[in-house]
């Protein structure tokens, strides 16, 4: 199978009662290890009913430590407030020039920090304009159902009302997202494994110890 083409194992199990926060689990491995993918945003919109709109949305955070963003994906709702605070002991210049959200944080020092709202849905590509390595995600979404894979794979979505839901599965590395209709029932649990053909990973490491453009 070429690297490009996105293998999806559209598997659902029903029928066993679960906890309410586990309603619906998807689990998200590559295509020819079956190796776990983290950073993987599964996000379930509304087929049937608008979805619901934001209503006290909790601000995020991502700061910068270590010349890193952490973390280095991050799911939120349209609407949502992002912090963007300085740990390190150096400067940053963070900026996006993504169209859901073009935003510039000028140079700010050690202890200081800048939020910004995510009033439009989309991936968001965050940079530093002193340290070329540093990137991160901000994937924006317009509905409250969604979560993140953790180191297994897996992600556990909110309880989601009976009805049809265009569920879809994000990654950086990932060449388009995976996309599948589902069905949800409250009274059953549904298990869904998807297989995706990662991209390699072109991200630039800092080198431990090296010199970086510290300011």
């Amino acid at each position: 199978m070429p690297a490009r083409i996105l293998a999806v194992a559209a598997a659902l199990v029903f029928g066993l009662t679960a906890r309410a926060e586990e309603l619906v689990k998807v689990v998200v491995r590559t295509t020819l290890e079956g190796k776990p993918v983290a950073d993987a945003v599964v996000s379930a919109t509304p087929l049937d009913h608008p979805a619901p709109p934001p209503a006290n949305v909790t601000p995020v955070e991502i700061e910068q430590k270590e010349q890193e963003f952490r973390p280095y994906v991050t799911a939120i709702q349209v609407g949502t407030t992002v912090n963007f605070p300085n740990h390190d002991t150096v400067q940053h210049h963070v900026y996006s020039l993504s169209k859901p959200k073009r935003f510039e944080i000028p140079l700010y020092q050690s202890g200081a920090s800048q939020a910004e709202v995510f009033d439009k849905p989309g991936v968001v590509t965050i940079g530093c304009n002193i340290h070329d390595w540093m990137v991160a995600y901000i994937v924006v979404l317009p509905t409250p159902y969604f979560a993140k894979t953790d180191a297994t794979g897996a992600a556990a979505l909110p309880p989601l009302p009976a009805g049809r839901y265009r569920l879809e599965v994000w990654h950086p590395r990932a060449p388009a997202p995976l996309v599948q209709e589902i069905t949800s029932d409250p009274s059953k649990q549904a298990v869904l494994d998807f297989s995706v053909a990662l991209k390699p990973d072109k991200r630039i490491r800092r080198a431990p110890g090296g010199r970086s453009n510290d300011y």
